[in-house]
This record gives C-alpha cells, structure tokens and sequence, in this order.
C-alpha cells in the first residue's frame, strides 16, 4: 500500500538520517527503530530522506554557490557589512545539511530575490501575474517571479527590469520610454513589447509599433517592428528575427509554449511558477529539445508530461524542491 509522509514525517526522518550518520548510541538506534516500525509512512519518509542525502552534494553545492554570491549582492546593496565571508563545506554531509536548511526555509530562503526586490516599485512573486498601471497611463504585465524600477524623471520615463520579464503597453506622451536590462536598453515612444532577462543580456519582442535595441549604451541600436525579436548578452545583439510575437507572449493567459527549446530553458521558466526549486542534474538531459504548450499554472503537471516523454528520474522533497535527473 502507497503511503504518503507528511512534511513533519518527513523533517523527521531528515533529522534521523543526520542523527544516524553521527556515531548513534544504542538507545538512538533504538528510538530510531521503534519510530521506524509505528507507522508505514515513516518507513516511506526514511526512503525519501535517503535518496536527498544521496541526491545532496551537488545540488547543495551549486545551490550554496548561487546562494552566497547573491547574499554578498544583498548585503552590499544594503551596504550593511563591508566585510564578506566565505562558506566552506566540508564533504557530503556539510552539503546535504545545507540542502536540508534551504528546502525547510523554502522560497523565503532566496538571496538572489531579495537582492532584485531591494528598491524595486512591483514585485511578482513565483506563480503571480500581474498588471500595473504607471503614472503616465503605461500599463506593465510583470510575469511571474518578476521586478521592476520605475522613475519618471528628467524628461524620461526610465524602467529598470531586476528580474524576471514584462509586457510594455506604452501611453504615447511625447517623452521617450526606456526600458533597461542586462546592461543593454529598448527605447521607445509608443508600442507593445516584452522584454525578458536572460543570463547575461537579455531578450526584447515587439507585439506593435516600434523599439530601438542597443545591446548597451554605446551599442548599435537595431530597429525591430511587430513581429521581430532580438536578444543580446555581454554587450553583443544577435540578429534580428521573425517569431510568432502571440505565442510567445501567451504567457500573460497562462500559457507557455516552447518550439525545440531545451529542457533546461523550460525548467527555468517553469521555476517562476513554482513556490520552491527545482534542480536539474544532467546536463545532456538539459540540451533535449521540447515542443508544446503548457499551463504555467501547474508546473508539476508539466513535469510530468515531459516526463512522460523524456523519460527523467524526478524527486519531490519536502514540498518545495524538485531534483531532476
């Protein structure tokens, strides 16, 4: 019969696993025991906090790396500390404590978001989609997990994009519209356009009118019209191409669709909808390619359609990760 642990099962048999890889004394293993053989579903939380310790090095270490850098950010914009301090783990069991931590503390526990929220006007929270209206009568669709600056000053309407994407409906008032991200910028007077951060630059895509894009503020400016797209990373544009502008800002009706995308572009996108992490360990699985569209509103659903097809290993832990591989 198919038992499911609760959460506080499940911290349970966490804290037992990590009681027992530290020399136990006999009446710890035998406590241990007894809890084990009261209920079926201890025995299937004890599963499941084996393959996390199993599954722990490598996604702590790599979480812990993203992490501490984007703590450092924080606490320099706070600029609370001029002082930095380095984490050293010491083997697997340091790493799967850390793992544990970030997995308790869920979402709350994300560096990186504060870091992007510090000083930002509109925050979207992971699965939120929201619309805001500016004070020029300019409306923004901030996706999910999204941030954004605004100032209106000096005779520009300037929009700094901190995380995540959104949709630019902009009110024609005679002042230019900027809209900067990843070091690069789109300006414009009227129009409807997204613009989405990527690693290092990021990618603009004009539904109307028209956007002038510089890869950065001495860069080229590359003129795109409706139905046109380009991205830029590190200072440097692509060329300019023809996409299907509805499709691919479907998700402003909670729809996602992917043509021979890689998986991990999916995964990432998936993330913003999703209240916790999710962690992909394989890289050549990350470079298949999808096709499809999927509700945004239930990643897990996603998931396992695409493990259907792929043919992945998944693991949910604690509610609020899910390790891939």
């Amino acid at each position: 019969m198919n038992v499911t642990p609760t959460p506080d099962q499940e911290h349970a048999a966490l804290a037992w696993l990590s009681r027992l890889h530290d020399q136990p004394s006999s009446a710890d293993q035998a406590t241990f025991s007894h809890w084990l053989r009261a209920d079926p579903a201890h025995v299937e939380a004890y599963s499941r906090a084996q393959v996390l310790w199993e599954l722990s090095e490598v996604p702590a270490r790599t979480l812990a790396d993203e992490e501490a850098l984007a703590l450092q950010g924080y606490l320099k914009a706070m600029n609370t500390s001029k002082r930095s301090r380095t984490l050293r783990w010491s083997g697997a069991l340091a790493m799967a404590a850390c793992l544990m931590l970030m997995i308790a503390t869920g979402a709350g526990w994300q560096p990186s978001r504060w870091v992007d929220d510090f000083g930002a006007d509109y925050v979207t929270a992971p699965g939120e989609v929201k619309t805001v209206t500016l004070a020029d009568n300019s409306r923004v669709t901030l996706d999910a997990d999204s941030a954004i600056a605004v100032n209106f000053s000096q005779g520009e309407r300037h929009i700094q994009l901190r995380r995540g994407a959104g949709f630019f409906s902009v009110a024609h008032t005679g002042e230019p519209f900027v809209v900067e991200a990843g070091n690069g910028e789109a300006r414009v007077l009227g129009t409807q356009f997204e613009v989405r951060l990527q690693p290092a630059g990021a990618q603009v895509t004009v539904l109307s009118g028209r956007v002038g894009v510089a890869p950065s503020r001495q860069g080229r400016q590359q003129i795109l019209t409706a139905g046109q797209q380009v991205a830029y990373a590190d200072g440097i544009a692509d060329p300019l191409h023809a996409v299907d502008s509805e499709a691919r800002l479907a998700w402003r009706d909670g729809w996602l669709n992917y043509y021979k995308a890689p998986l991990a572009d999916v995964l990432k996108d998936l993330e913003r909808y999703y209240p916790g992490r999710i962690l992909l360990l394989n890289g050549e699985l990350g470079a298949r390619r999808v096709s499809g569209s999927f509700p945004s509103k239930d990643p897990q659903a996603v998931l396992n359609a695409l493990q259907a097809v792929l043919g992945f290993e998944q693991h949910s832990l604690l509610g609020r990760m899910i390790v891939l591989r």
